[in-house]
């Protein structure tokens, strides 16, 4: 490992061991449901703390748009994982769920600093640069070199090295390093070009079949079209992927449906394409934070100013280019994270979320709205300095600063969850939302049909609305997902190192309108 990055994951280690806070959870806890039934319960709609977690040092929360399972790491370099496990994802060597927050005994040798979570995997980074994986391996996303083996419910090593950084999309995984030209490796599934590597490994099943599989890739990969670049940060959606150079340019890649990677139109891209809007003055600064929702992206550039693009609502026009988020100007935003559709935000002495929602992810309590289309204050944790948060699927983490707040942390909700082998009771003061199934709520990419005749918007609002009614989860995530993902699509082998072949779009830019507060311009407005 270099000097270098030796030294900056050292600083790293010393300057985040003093900034451990409280971890505050909210949304659904009903792991083994969330997706696939509706009106489930167990929903904490308030900031609640976890039992064996409280008086922790957590400094680093993780989990995933797609992902039914969290991960967070102490002061000490500890994981801990809980959640969905149905395939190894939690790494406690076995495949049973737990709703309470566990040690990871395989990993009890390393000191752990950065954590991904993905649908049915997780990746961890050790102090030392090393990379280590556990679950679902059926697409090489562990990077693990291959794909014998299908689970991997303990923790394997990473075929990487010199590692500072790593994140997960849905079935894939993103390492930064340190390695000179090697600044970005991926490895996973590439059906929709979300490992930048100029190409989806498609290929028909079989001579004269119109059943089309993706070629797994197994191995971390460096993206070659980056090796000139130095990567910095980077964030991962279900089935794309944003990054951001030492220049502060912005790239993405991966799906294009909904205007995602913020290129004005809807294609799929398979390699890295820098986004024109942030190029020249307005280039990201070296503290810009950037996030990836299912269906969305987000960053902020100078001044701190946070745009979006995507699809941020269920209605009204999807934002094809980036635009400001007039809502948050000048709040001092430190750190941002989505999930399926919603989004959290920690600035200045404020908890801001919003977005769709239908399981108290929104941490507005029980007598608040679910959703908000406009950021708004979470009230409970009002006057908090919030150190990190971390959106996945129907949940929401952050991390509090204890200074001067302990006596209102006293005060919030515990939640003890149930032991491994407990019979599933409702949670202590849970309350059970409405369920109102709308085309597309879930926002989570589940790869389905995609025909010719249809865009990629249309394509991915059938796939979110399939998402909610599998109760099998090999069609959510396996097997048949990649068997029916180009059932019907016929493109000719000629067509395959091109991208203009790809996510055929309407090709429309919609202009739509910032999102309105009826608050103060630049201020969440208040719950009332």
């Amino acid at each position: 490992m270099s000097s270098s990055s030796s030294s900056a994951l050292k600083e790293e280690k010393e300057d985040e061991a003093v900034k451990g806070g409280e971890l505050v959870f909210c949304g659904a806890t009903c792991w083994d449901m969330i997706g696939r039934k509706k009106g489930i319960e167990g929903n904490l709609v308030s900031p609640t703390r976890l039992r064996p977690l409280i008086g922790v040092d957590i400094r680093y929360v993780v989990s995933g748009c797609a992902s039914c399972h969290c991960v967070a790491l102490d002061v000490e370099g500890r994981c801990y994982t809980w959640g969905r496990n149905d395939k190894g994802q939690l790494g406690h060597g076995d495949t049973i769920q737990r709703d309470r927050p566990t040690v990871v005994s395989g990993l009890s040798k390393y000191k752990i600093l950065k954590a991904g979570s993905g649908r049915s995997h997780t990746v961890v980074v050790t102090d030392d640069g090393n990379s280590l994986a556990f679950g679902w391996n059926k697409h090489g996303q562990l990077g693990v070199g291959s794909v014998r083996n299908e689970i991997e419910s303990s923790p394997v090593r990473c075929l990487v090295s010199e590692v500072t950084y790593t994140t997960c999309g849905g079935d894939f995984t993103v390492w930064l390093s340190s390695v000179e030209g090697s600044s970005i490796l991926t490895a996973g599934l590439p059906q929709y070009g979300q490992l930048g590597h100029g190409t989806d490994n498609e290929y028909n099943s079989k001579d004269g079949s119109v059943k089309l599989v993706y070629e797994a890739q197994p191995r971390p990969r460096a993206i070659a079209s980056l090796a000139a670049e130095t990567i910095v940060k980077v964030a991962c959606g279900t089935n794309h992927t944003v990054a951001v150079d030492k220049n502060g340019c912005v790239y993405t890649w991966g799906f294009g449906g909904y205007g995602r990677l913020g290129h004005r139109e809807q294609k799929d891209e398979w390699a890295p394409r820098r986004v024109d809007v942030f190029q020249n003055r307005n280039v990201l600064p070296p503290d810009a934070i950037i996030s990836a929702g299912s269906v969305n992206s987000a960053c902020t550039a100078a001044g701190g100013q946070l745009y979006m693009w995507g699809k941020l609502k269920n209605n009204g026009d999807d934002w094809m280019y980036p635009k400001p988020l007039m809502d948050l100007s000048g709040w001092n935003l430190r750190c941002m994270d989505s999930g399926g559709m919603h989004h959290f935000v920690g600035a200045d002495s404020s908890c801001i979320s919003w977005g769709q929602a239908q399981n108290g992810e929104l941490g507005y309590g029980p007598m608040g709205q679910k959703s908000s289309a406009v950021p708004k204050k979470v009230d409970i944790l009002e006057g908090m300095h919030i150190m990190s948060v971390a959106c996945g699927m129907a949940h929401s983490m952050v991390i509090v600063d204890r200074t001067n707040v302990a006596d209102r942390l006293e005060q919030l909700d515990v939640y003890d969850g149930k032991a491994i082998g407990e019979a599933n009771e409702p949670a202590a003061k849970a309350v059970v939302p409405k369920q109102t199934a709308k085309k597309g709520a879930k926002g989570v990419d589940n790869s389905k049909k995609r025909k010719n005749a249809k865009d990629s918007s249309d394509e991915e609002e059938d796939e979110d609305t399939e998402e909610s009614d599998n109760s099998d989860e090999d069609e959510v995530n396996g097997e048949i997902e990649v068997k029916r993902a180009g059932r019907g699509r016929g493109r000719a082998s000629a067509s395959k190192n091109s991208s203009s072949g790809r996510g055929r779009g309407r090709g429309r830019t919609p202009a739509a309108p910032p999102v309105k507060s009826s608050g103060k311009r630049g201020r969440p407005r208040k719950s009332s």
